[in-house]
C-alpha cells in the first residue's frame, strides 16, 4: 500500500507560519522511505508552495486523499474528516474548554489523534517540542516590553531600541540587536533608576533555557535565589551588568507543615501539601519570565492578592513586566486574564483596580502573554521541529490502523501520544471522557 501523508495549511491564526516538516526533510523521507507527500497550498507558510514542489511533493487545496495528516496547531471543527489520523498540538489533555468541540468531533468521526506534546521517552521527557523557540521569542518580546513600559514612564533605556521578535528577518538578526544592546550596557551602564536590572526565570526546562540563551547575550551575572536579598542589601551590583535568577520548585513552594523537607516527587504527587513562597522574591525583580509547567492542582505562584498588597505599599514597584510564556489563563500567574497576540502583545494589569488595559500605559505591571510565541520566529522554529519530528514519520506512515490499538505496531513513544484511536480514548486518556461529558451537559442546557 502506498504511504501518503498530508501537511495541512495553518489557519488558526494569520500569525501562524510554521510547518511540521520542512521541504528538505520531505525530500529525504520520500527518497529513503517511499512516502508520498501532499502539501496543502498556503500563502503565509514560511516555506512556499514552490519550495515543496521543488522537492517532489504535490501541492493541492484538499487533503481528502491523505489518510494521515500532520499540522502544527488545532484544526477547525468543520474541517475534520471521517476516519483520518491527525498529528498536531490539540491542547486537549487538560480539558481546555475551547478545544472540546474539536475533540468531540474527532470522536464522532472515528478519528485517531496523536498529540506531539505526549511523545515522550521512557523517563517521560518530551521528544517533540517548540519550547526552546517559545523561550527565545518570549525573552525578546519581554525585553522589548520592558523598554516600552519604561518609555511610557519617561525613562529611556537601551531596551527601547529593541523590537518584537516577529519584526526581525530572523532570530539571528534579533540576537545581533540584543548583543548590541549588551555592548551599550557594558559601555554606558543602565539608567540609575532601574539598577540593578534583575530577571527572574521560573523553571529550568527547554522554555527557560531558550529565554536564558537570549538574556545571556548581554553582560550578565547569575545570582541564586538564596543570595538575592543580601545581594541587594549589600549593593554588590553594577549598572554595567544585567542579573538573572533561576527559580526551581523548592524556591517556589514549601511544605505547609513546619519542619518538613521539600521533596520534588511528593510535590508533584501531592501539591495540596505545599504552599507558594515565590512572592517573597518579587520585590527584587525587574522582569519575571514564567517558563514553568502548571496545572490547576498546583498552587498559584503570583496572585492578584499579593500584587495588590505590593502596589499598595510601594510607591514605585520594581517589577515592570511579566513574560508569561506558559500562558495558563488565570493560572500560575493569576492576572493573566487572557492570551495576547503579536499585534496586541501586551496588557497592563492594575492590581489596585483589578483590571487590565491593552498596551503599556497606566499603573501596574505589563503582561506579555502571547500564546504562540514560536510562530514569531517561524523559520528557526520549523527547522528545529522538523529535525526532531522526521525520525518518527516512517513509523507513523507504516503503522497498521485497521486493527486494534494494541496491534497497530506504533513504537512506544508514539503509542503513548495516541489520545484517540478510531474515535475511542486509549487507556492513558480515559480520564478525558469527563471533559466530553461536561461539554455534552453544557450543550444540553
Amino acid at each position: 500500500m502506498e504511504k501518503r501523508i498530508g501537511i495541512r495549511r495553518e489557519d488558526r491564526s494569520p500569525w501562524e507560519r510554521r510547518v511540521p516538516l520542512m521541504p528538505e526533510h520531505v525530500k529525504e523521507l520520500s527518497e529513503k522511505h517511499g512516502i508520498k507527500f501532499l502539501v496543502q497550498s498556503s500563502k503565509i507558510r514560511v516555506f512556499s508552495d514552490e519550495d515543496y514542489l521543488r522537492v517532489g511533493a504535490k501541492v493541492e487545496d484538499s487533503l481528502s486523499h491523505c489518510p494521515i495528516v500532520f499540522a502544527v496547531k488545532e484544526i477547525p471543527v468543520h474541517l475534520i474528516e471521517h476516519g483520518k489520523i491527525y498529528i498536531f498540538f490539540p491542547h486537549t489533555a487538560k480539558g481546555q474548554n475551547h478545544n472540546m468541540p474539536m475533540l468531540k468531533k474527532m470522536i464522532d468521526e472515528k478519528c485517531t489523534l496523536i498529540d506531539y506534546e505526549k511523545i515522550v521517552d521512557e523517563k517521560g521527557q518530551r521528544l517533540v517540542f517548540f519550547g526552546t523557540q517559545a523561550g527565545q521569542a518570549g525573552m525578546v518580546d519581554s525585553l522589548w516590553t520592558y523598554g516600552q513600559k519604561l518609555k511610557i514612564e519617561g525613562i529611556e533605556t537601551q531596551f527601547s531600541m529593541l523590537r518584537q521578535a516577529y519584526t526581525y528577518l530572523s532570530l539571528k538578526d534579533a540576537k545581533e540587536k540584543i548583543k548590541k544592546i549588551g555592548r551599550n550596557i557594558n559601555d554606558e551602564g543602565l539608567h540609575a533608576s532601574i539598577t540593578p536590572f534583575i530577571c527572574g526565570f521560573l523553571g529550568y526546562g527547554h522554555v527557560s533555557k531558550g529565554a536564558q540563551e537570549i538574556f545571556e547575550l548581554m553582560p550578565y551575572e547569575e545570582i541564586s535565589p538564596e543570595e538575592l536579598s543580601e545581594f541587594i542589601k549589600n549593593k554588590e551590583f553594577s549598572a554595567h551588568k544585567v542579573y538573572k535568577v533561576v527559580f526551581k520548585e523548592h524556591h517556589i513552594v514549601k511544605p505547609r507543615i513546619p519542619g518538613e523537607i521539600f521533596n520534588i516527587q511528593d510535590y508533584y504527587d501531592r501539591p495540596e501539601k505545599y504552599t507558594p513562597v515565590f512572592e517573597s522574591y518579587i520585590p527584587f525583580l525587574s522582569i519575571i519570565m514564567n517558563c514553568i509547567y502548571w496545572s490547576p492542582k498546583y498552587p498559584r505562584f503570583i496572585t492578584k492578592k499579593f500584587l495588590k498588597q505590593y502596589w499598595d505599599t510601594v510607591s514605585s514597584p520594581k517589577l515592570k513586566v511579566i513574560g508569561d510564556i506558559s500562558c495558563d489563563i488565570n493560572g500560575s500567574v493569576e492576572c493573566t486574564f487572557r492570551a495576547t497576540t503579536p499585534n496586541v502583545p501586551v496588557f497592563t494589569y492594575d492590581p489596585i483596580a483589578d483590571k487590565s488595559t491593552d498596551g503599556f500605559e497606566g499603573t501596574g505591571v505589563a503582561i506579555m502573554a502571547i500564546d504562540n510565541l514560536p510562530a514569531e520566529i517561524p523559520l528557526e522554529s520549523s527547522i528545529f521541529f522538523s529535525k526532531v519530528l522526521k525520525r518518527f514519520i516512517p513509523d507513523v506512515a507504516k503503522a497498521d490502523y485497521t486493527g486494534s490499538f494494541e496491534d497497530c505496531n506504533l513504537p512506544q513513544e508514539i503509542k503513548k501520544a495516541v489520545i484517540l484511536y478510531k474515535g475511542e480514548f486509549t487507556p492513558d486518556y480515559i480520564y478525558m471522557k469527563k471533559f466530553i461529558e461536561n461539554l455534552s451537559t453544557s450543550e444540553g442546557k
